[in-house]
């Protein structure tokens, strides 16, 4: 483990996964519920990535793939940075897409530490359908990078025993929420 003066890093519950999948609202209805502080590692990272996670016209999805998971090993130390010097009374929880299993599952005790939420693919259009303003074909490609992320992301999740949930839109934000809430139902309680 590394330097982590207040044991935030070691009791952090983790909320990683692909774009589309409602983990920034699933953490914050699990906060709420259950007094927890949170942490939306994309939020702290939203004016740089923007621009850079929509790729040009001219990206294929493997390579806009390839980088963003570069960046985001990256830019995974400064979420470290600012996790180990949050000071909370309260337990963590930590959501965003660039918080992949294979960066998390090294810190924690537990795999049951960490679940993924992916968008199942009819889920993942209804959302996106949702999108004003993107040119078509970067759109595509962006489409297919997420696409991509998604699959890293469950077998990475696999490989390392950490639960991947497949969000299909047929539960609402707050019955996910629930599901979430019951596997960290032992975190949770302590």
């Amino acid at each position: 483990m590394t330097w982590d003066p207040f044991g935030t890093l070691h009791k952090a519950l983790w909320i990683g996964g692909a774009p589309w999948a409602g983990k920034s609202t699933v953490a914050r209805l699990l906060a709420a519920r259950h007094d927890l502080t949170t942490y939306h590692h994309d939020y702290h990272e939203a004016d740089e990535s923007e621009d850079e996670a929509e790729g040009g016209a001219e990206d294929t999805a493997e390579k806009m793939l390839s980088e963003t998971l570069a960046e985001f090993s990256l830019r995974f130390q400064g979420a470290l940075d600012d996790l180990r010097v949050l000071m909370s009374p309260r337990p963590i929880v930590a959501e965003g897409w660039g918080l992949r299993p294979d960066l998390v599952a090294p810190l924690v005790d537990s795999p049951g530490r960490m679940v993924v939420l992916v968008p199942t693919e009819l889920f993942r259009q209804h959302q996106l359908r949702q999108l004003i303003g993107d040119p078509e074909r970067a759109r595509r490609a962006r489409v297919a990078r997420d696409r991509l992320l998604a699959a890293h992301a469950v077998r990475s999740a696999h490989e390392r025993g950490i639960r991947v949930l497949e969000i299909d839109g047929s539960l609402g934000p707050e019955d996910v929420t629930d599901v979430v809430a019951d596997h960290f139902a032992g975190y949770l309680s302590a």
